[in-house]
């Protein structure tokens, strides 16, 4: 008898799966026995998560690896087209890969960092939403998109998850929001180019923010997408999922 967080058989296709909230939200996901779909940029960190997806699965269900850069349509394109080959459905969508970039008016390459990150965090979302929606549309499937608290100000990425839910809720497609408070992963070391150690200290420096003491792991994240994805949350449409532990970042 399945229970309402039993995934098995579910084919989940997770942007940014390298590493992570995306790599934690693969895994587990494949502990609950869906087909996973890993994709990054980078092969080798591809090939890892997708080698702990394995090992994590109930039946060693090989990950499917896809090395692709969501900001290309045709990576795009090629992702999907992998994923309908391989699994012959899909059954959820979680929209996890983004980028932050450090800039300011005055900042001379202002329009290509914008770019950069509209291109990954809104564009690509867009893109892939509209590349899926066919499939989805016969699993009667879910989308998750994940957001930031950043983006609790006026933001697309919601403002988008909110007109897709509505347009989509006919055809038996979900749509929603998770958007995570600080989360413990590589972001501050990426964008900020920092150590890790570094990024420690201003990890422990926003926790001190936080009402819960500490700041988010990946899992606190991946919990929130495998309810929004759940049928504990059927009734669950163009919502946004608060995870950041109570704390005032807006």
């Amino acid at each position: 008898m399945t229970t309402s967080r039993d995934f098995t058989g579910k084919v989940v296709l997770i942007t940014g799966s390298g590493g992570g909230i995306g790599a934690v939200t693969a895994v587990e996901f494949a502990r609950l026995g869906a087909h996973v779909v890993v994709t990054d940029r980078m092969k080798d960190r591809v090939s890892a998560v997708a080698k702990q997806c394995a090992e994590a699965s109930p039946t060693g269900a090989k990950a499917l690896e896809v090395v692709a850069d969501i900001t290309n349509d045709d990576d795009c394109r090629r992702l999907v087209s992998d994923t309908i080959k391989t699994f012959k459905k899909l059954d959820i969508l979680v929209n996890n890969a983004g980028r932050g970039v450090v800039s300011s008016i005055w900042d001379e390459d202002i329009l290509d960092k914008y770019e950069l990150l509209m291109n990954t965090n809104l564009r690509s979302v867009v893109w892939l939403t509209h590349l899926c929606v066919e499939h989805l549309e016969k699993t009667k499937g879910n989308i998750v998109n994940i957001s930031s608290v950043a983006a609790l100000k006026p933001a697309a990425l919601d403002m988008f998850t909110k007109c897709v839910a509505l347009e989509l809720g006919p055809k038996g497609i979900r749509a929603n929001v998770v958007t995570p408070g600080p989360v413990k992963t590589e972001f501050i070391e990426n964008i900020h180019n920092v150590t890790k150690a570094k990024s420690d200290e201003l990890y422990a420096e926003r926790a001190k923010k936080c009402p819960m003491g500490r700041v988010g792991e990946p899992m606190d994240v991946t919990k929130a997408v495998l309810y929004m994805t759940s049928d504990d949350a059927s009734f669950v449409t163009g919502s946004n999922f608060v995870v950041d532990g109570g704390a005032q970042y807006v």
